[in-house]
């Protein structure tokens, strides 16, 4: 079992995680619902919904929502914002314990692209879809994104001889369009468009006085020597020059499909 697809890495990052990466998944939420207005009747299932970006997001046009993730500590964080017309439930995306064609809209915001069985998380999403309905799924391109990006490009400049990361199975097969649109056709769903979404992550530079607490998620830092990560930090202070904020252009694909 690779790190990601154990719960409870999402356990011991959920605080970490709602601190650093919510914010930034949040503007890609913001992006998918843009594309399938919801209202007060709509009712919305968030699948791998990690501390609740779209959950919350949705919950905000008054929608009845339902967010899902297999990481107790990531559902007791949705849980923890205490809205009256968000449920929160410890469930596995690959097989949800939901009825048939149940919901109005069903996301997932870079979640089913971590699973190990992706194309069985797709038809999950589909199958309780209800006819007419739509599904929403966003993805990265095929480098990742924010400080995963950043640390990707550094080792690679850095020691090119040294094999990176490797990136979820889902996230190399959904980065083109063209496969991402057959991908959920193949999951059940029909007419898809898929289109491209750009947001830098503002990384603050002071940060990097504590590098282990900013990096620490990815294995592109953790499997580096002292030296190395000394290496990858001066990098990063020279990338950011003078700059407070050193921004990273990350780049998703959102896709939006009728049942």
């Amino acid at each position: 079992m690779r790190e990601f697809e154990n719960p409870d890495h999402w356990d011991n990052a959920a605080r970490h995680y709602q601190q650093t990466a919510h914010p930034f998944t949040a503007l890609f939420a913001e992006d998918a619902l843009a594309r399938l207005p919801l209202t007060p009747g709509s009712r919305v299932l968030d699948v791998a919904a990690g501390t609740g970006a779209l959950a919350l997001a949705a919950a905000r046009s008054g929608a009845q929502v339902l967010a899902t993730d297999f990481s107790p500590g990531m559902v007791e964080c949705i849980a923890a914002a205490g809205l009256p017309n968000v449920e929160a439930r410890v469930m596995d995306g690959q097989a949800l314990d939901l009825p048939d064609a149940q919901f109005d809209a069903v996301f997932s915001i870079f979640g089913v692209i971590m699973f190990p069985d992706w194309r069985k998380g797709l038809a999950e999403m589909a199958r309780v879809t209800r006819p007419g309905g739509h599904g929403v799924v966003a993805t990265w391109q095929s480098r990742g994104a924010a400080t995963f990006l950043l640390l990707g490009e550094i080792r690679q400049k850095l020691f090119p001889e040294r094999p990176g990361m490797a990136m979820p199975e889902a996230v190399q097969a959904l980065s083109d369009p063209d496969d991402f649109a057959r991908a959920l056709v193949a999951a059940g769903y029909r007419d898809p468009c898929i289109e491209a979404v750009t947001h830098n992550y503002r990384l603050d530079v002071a940060a990097l006085d504590a590098p282990d607490t900013l990096f620490g998620m990815s294995p592109d830092w953790t499997s580096l020597d002292d030296v190395e990560k000394a290496a990858v930090v001066a990098e990063v202070r020279d990338r950011a020059a003078d700059r407070p904020i050193l921004p990273i252009p990350s780049t998703a694909l959102i896709g939006v499909a009728e049942r």
